[in-house]
């Protein structure tokens, strides 16, 4: 051992050269004082045994480093990054630290000691650290192939999975393809004429100049242009090479196209720049990344599948705005559509989150039949069924739109009153909006996270994932999570261009949305919004029924949207008696003159049809439950023991009864 200066410390320090003395010399494992990472030698050691340990490279570190991939402005070696919490995010391995850290605080770069000197070595071709580093090489594909990269660690240089490409073994410290350490410091490339194209550290947010995407790890490597303010991702440079690209979901090969100026592409109708792509049968020019645009989709966004298309003629849709942004989609260019409905997105909201859709791979596959009609048996001239079988009623339904011969009756499936044409069966005394006959037994939904989907269901009471109402109308139940949202839910947060009972303009749902609801002036995310004018409605109100009836009133209430009675005297509930504010939406009697809150009149129970029968109980009872609301006595409840006080599950053949909260 060598006695050498002591690097700041205040005891004098040995140098130890080799693994046997350092474990001879040590006590336990312990850390490097800068990098904090496992010490080994060769490294200082304190002279007095106080615990101080300093990896050689760390200890010789310069104070200022001048790093090829960050030219413009030196590296501070600081104990500390200049940090509130002095904790930091490495620009290369975007491992977190506070321990010693290179710093640019023009750029607010920061660097670990060992992967600023690491990259120094690799901008410097000086790999002599990597020689005896054995090579990886890339996982030989296998049914689970895709998820074993999917899980693999990143290369720190591209953050491209590690073993996608032959790679230094991870023992080494640091993750890196063997390409990504041998890559050119400059070159010159076709997208970028005017300069060279730098290897550097990515350390702020932009978009590739080449594929579009961007890019927001600030973490890696980039070739860049700091004059132009001109950055491509590292795999583009080397993709965008390939003077021709073929794919699958196009007959026809696409051709490099290198050009300065910016273009439409005829995939996406996004502006591009640099570098297209282009097929000279087809006429088309389009971004890189949509050479592989796929050609059928399905998306929780809509229940049909999705077709990709070049052009479309106008005249084939009522609407032209996307469903998901409900910003006008252009059919000069390319476009997803459904070819059972007039519904059209942008490439660019259809394919923004991979979670939310799936390829299509088959073509020719024919779609799973997912109506929930098992059996049309009369059709009218119109070429609506009128009497039909469904999946959720063992009988016959008929179609009717005599409205006024049931005003007391609600759908069994969304339980809100019916209203236009539906469906029936008088000896039942069973009900169906023609809207909830024609949703499908399976479907996706674009607000749960789920990749199951969801199934049809009834016979059951649950609390409503989206609005948080009990209910025991027909659900969507996802087999995963156990998850159900009710019917009014489902079909309110069916995106889309509609018309709302008299509103003289189309109104369309903006699921980021947030703002103050018309009907009971609170604030939501995700609101049914005009565009013409001052309107916005959440997804619970717009289910509200038109009319109601509640005990306080023997006539039909309305519902009223605006009080147009100034006498301030008049703007009460007349069942609460508490005020109410004018400006919100209301019930109203125009015969009694009376007006009530909303939640007044519905009450908490308002998707609970009393007097439903749940026949197969699951884990609660054997045999079938009635939906009660006890009034005059409180039997025990039999799960808890405790009266119900309020609405429970009874069987009335043998005194079995719980609160519908209790769990089974």
């Amino acid at each position: 051992m060598e006695e050498s200066n002591n690097y700041g410390h205040q005891h004098p320090l040995l140098l130890i050269v080799n693994q046997d003395q350092l474990i001879h010399n040590q006590s336990d494992v312990t850390d490097c004082s800068r990098c904090g990472e496992k010490v080994s030698a060769p490294c200082f050691c304190c002279a007095e045994n106080c615990g101080f340990y300093l990896h050689k490279v760390c200890a010789e570190a310069p104070l200022e480093l001048n790093h090829p991939f960050h030219p413009h402005h030196p590296l501070l070696l600081m104990q500390n990054a200049p940090y509130s919490d002095g904790v930091y995010a490495c620009n290369f391995c975007d491992k977190k630290d506070d321990k010693f850290v290179y710093h640019c605080s023009c750029c607010e770069l920061d660097l670990h000691i060992k992967c600023a000197l690491f990259t120094f070595n690799v901008a410097e071709n000086n790999l002599k650290e990597l020689e005896h580093v054995a090579l990886q090489h890339p996982l030989i594909s296998t049914e689970n192939g895709d998820e074993k990269l999917k899980d693999a660690a990143k290369c720190f240089g591209c953050w491209e999975p590690l073993a996608k490409y032959t790679h230094f073994s991870p023992d080494c410290g640091s993750n890196l393809h063997e390409k990504c350490a041998k890559l050119p410091f400059k070159l010159n490339h076709g997208c970028h004429r005017n300069h060279p194209l730098v290897l550097q550290f990515s350390i702020q947010q932009f978009s590739c100049k080449i594929c579009e995407e961007p890019d927001e790890n600030f973490t890696g490597f980039v070739y860049g242009c700091s004059p132009c303010k001109f950055a491509v991702h590292i795999e583009c440079v080397s993709a965008s090479l390939d003077l021709g690209v073929g794919d699958k979901n196009h007959e026809h090969h696409f051709t490099l196209f290198p050009r300065g100026s910016s273009f439409i592409c005829d995939a996406c109708g996004e502006e591009g720049s640099y570098a297209s792509y282009i097929c000279c049968t087809c006429n088309t020019m389009v971004h890189k990344k949509c050479t592989s645009v796929p050609r059928i989709i399905k998306s929780k966004w809509h229940d049909h599948r999705l077709f990709h298309k070049y052009f479309l003629r106008i005249e084939d849709f009522r609407v032209l705005n996307c469903i998901m942004c409900n910003d006008e989609v252009s059919t000069d260019h390319g476009n997803y559509y459904c070819s059972k409905c007039d519904v059209i997105f942008h490439v660019k909201c259809a394919l923004k989150d991979k979670d939310s859709y799936e390829i299509v791979e088959n073509e020719d596959e024919e779609s799973a039949d997912v109506s929930s009609i098992t059996k049309v048996l009369g059709w009218n001239d119109a070429g609506e069924a009128t009497v039909l079988e469904h999946i959720m009623h063992i009988h016959h339904l008929t179609l009717s739109d005599r409205v006024s011969e049931y005003v007391n009756k609600c759908c069994d499936g969304c339980l809100l009153p019916i209203s236009n044409s539906f469906y029936y069966r008088t000896q039942c005394d069973f009900f169906l909006h023609k809207v909830c006959v024609e949703l499908p037994k399976v479907k996706h939904v674009w607000y749960h996270h789920c990749q199951s989907q969801l199934v049809l269901t009834s016979n059951e009471v649950f609390w409503c994932e989206a609005c948080g109402f009990l209910s025991n109308a027909f659900s969507y139940k996802c087999e995963d999570c156990k998850v159900r949202i009710c019917l009014p839910c489902i079909i309110a947060l069916t995106p889309g261009s509609r018309k709302y009972r008299g509103h003289k303009h189309s109104i369309f749902f903006y699921h980021k949305n947030k703002g103050g609801c018309v009907a009971c002036g609170r604030d939501f995310n995700g609101l049914w919004c005009c565009k013409e004018c001052n309107f916005s409605l959440d997804h619970k109100c717009y289910s509200l029924p038109i009319t109601s009836h509640h005990k306080s009133d023997e006539h039909l209430l309305s519902l009223t949207y605006h009080d147009d009675n100034s006498y301030s005297e008049s703007h009460f509930c007349d069942i609460c008696e508490e005020r109410r504010d004018p400006n919100f939406w209301f019930y109203h009697c125009a015969i009694c003159d009376t007006s009530a809150h909303v939640n007044c009149v519905l009450g908490k129970y308002r998707y609970l049809k009393l007097g439903s029968i749940i026949e197969e109980p699951k884990g609660m009872h054997e045999h079938p439950l009635t939906v009660v609301k006890k009034i005059y006595y409180y039997p025990n409840c039999s799960n808890c023991g405790k009266p119900c006080l309020d609405l429970a599950l009874e069987c009335t053949g043998c005194n079995f009864i719980v609160h519908v909260r209790c769990p089974p």
